[in-house]
């Protein structure tokens, strides 16, 4: 028991500090204390209902990961409090021109990665098209000014916190810049090459967690690389949405 008060005093300790160099500790505190036994899932309950409702701080992986190992919990009390009090999870739906958000969020928080990635694209292309006044089913490089700072941030959210922070678009940008944006070594960093070789959709992705940090959400380079660079310059970055 000491442990386990130790592990939640540090996870506490942890969570104040703001840190995403402390990411990959929390996440393995959260594991721990949640497999320590059903008396520990009340304390996380309570840990994620005060985060949530705490207008000073904003949601990130380390809750996206207690919502998810709570939602598991056989305890009907954790269970009703989560519908009660998170009944469209934790991240903000929020959408400019009313998107609904919602299957993204049940696809991510069930770890239906390649599903997600391809709602992602099609919600994507669903406000391009409301947004454009056409009905083509892919993006141009020019549709993507037009599309909503509020929606790219809900999706990008939504990617990061049910991914333990490794997918999303600004996570991917992150990386691009960090290799001066050089889209060769992009393609590598982030696994979609390997050797050299692009990978073949969809048996050569890799759609769980072990994948590469920025490998998900996927973005068809048939077209080259204008879509892709036109959604790194978007003004949705240009403000941390961390």
């Amino acid at each position: 028991m000491d442990d386990l008060d130790e592990n939640f005093q540090t996870l506490l300790t942890l969570l104040s500090l703001n840190d995403d160099a402390l990411r990959s500790q929390q996440l393995s505190l959260v594991n721990q204390i949640y497999n320590s036994g059903c008396n520990t899932h009340n304390q996380l309950l309570s840990v994620l209902l005060s985060r949530y409702f705490d207008d000073s701080i904003e949601v990130n992986c380390i809750d996206g990961l207690i919502f998810e190992l709570l939602l598991k919990s056989r305890d009907d009390d954790i269970n009703s409090m989560l519908k009660q009090n998170l009944p469209h999870g934790i991240v903000p739906l929020k959408s400019d021109i009313d998107i609904d958000y919602f299957p993204l969020q049940q696809l991510l928080v069930a770890k239906q990665f390649q599903q997600a990635d391809k709602l992602t694209q099609v919600l994507l292309c669903n406000l391009s098209q409301l947004l454009g006044q056409h009905k083509r089913q892919w993006l141009y490089f020019t549709d993507i000014c037009i599309l909503p700072i509020v929606d790219l941030r809900t999706i990008d959210k939504l990617w990061q916190v049910h991914s333990e922070g490794l997918f999303g678009l600004s996570v991917q940008r992150s990386i691009w810049l960090s290799t001066n944006s050089n889209w060769e070594k992009f393609w590598t960093k982030i696994g979609w090459k390997v050797n050299n070789v692009s990978c073949r959709y969809p048996q050569e992705f890799t759609w769980n967690i072990t994948a590469p940090a920025g490998h998900l959400p996927l973005f068809n380079q048939l077209r080259g690389v204008q879509v892709l660079a036109a959604l790194f310059a978007h003004p949705a970055w240009i403000e941390s949405i961390h």
